[in-house]
């Protein structure tokens, strides 16, 4: 975006560009259902231009992320502290950051997710990417609380969302439990290396909802301090 464009969006609304932001990393992860269908179909060429989008979806979000740090006002007249602002859009860029990672783990190793873990590898990652569109949900409600001045019941509905989030994370915490021990009871079966890497990528897919609780951790703390 032409930093003259950019800074008339900062012109109407500072909280513009970051709500952009957020849609944009939850688009990067939940193209990651799409990469993992390819996969278990080890259909690598697909599943290779899928991982290019994600890619894509990383770099626009990381420009995005450079242009607000450079271009957010100081002295902004706002309800929220400009280092608050700069370290919400720094935790929002590592979901499209991890959701990078792992599209590019998997595709360098032609990883194959073993038949008998997918349904509930599947299920997992779905449950993680419900993280980020929450989140996503809760950062664009900001231009709403803004204009209320983070009061009333816009605070009580961003409220709900959060507690939502939560209990999204809360599930993927026990899905990812109960993966790991499915793949557990199926280890010997495999290439030791490659059960190895599964582990991590399942502790990666994980990683997405842990990072999107920490944004709206953030959000809370907004919340906290008006």
């Amino acid at each position: 975006m032409p930093s003259n464009a950019f800074l008339g969006v900062f012109a109407k609304s500072p909280i513009k560009p970051i709500e952009e932001h957020i849609k944009i990393v939850h688009q990067a992860s939940a193209q990651l259902v799409d990469f993992f269908a390819h996969v278990f179909e080890k259909d690598w060429q697909k599943a290779e231009k899928v991982r290019l989008d994600i890619r894509n979806l990383e770099r626009e979000a990381d420009v995005l992320k450079r242009e607000i740090r450079l271009q957010l006002p100081r002295g902004l007249f706002l309800p929220v502290e400009r280092t608050d602002l700069l370290e919400l859009i720094t935790q929002q860029d590592k979901i499209a950051n991890k959701a990078k990672d792992i599209a590019g783990r998997v595709i360098g190793r032609e990883m194959d997710i073993p038949t008998a873990i997918q349904t509930d590898f599947l299920a997992y990652l779905s449950r993680c990417v419900d993280a980020t569109k929450q989140a996503s949900k809760a950062i664009n409600e900001m231009d709403e609380l803004l204009e209320t001045g983070f009061r009333g019941r816009e605070v009580k509905l961003v409220d709900n969302m959060l507690e939502e989030l939560d209990s999204i994370e809360r599930d993927t915490d026990e899905m990812q439990i109960n993966l790991r021990l499915k793949l557990r009871e199926i280890e010997q079966s495999l290439n030791p290396i490659d059960v190895m890497f599964l582990y991590k990528i399942i502790e990666w897919v994980g990683d997405l909802a842990d990072i999107a609780e920490r944004v709206g951790s953030r959000l809370e703390l907004m919340l906290a301090r008006n």
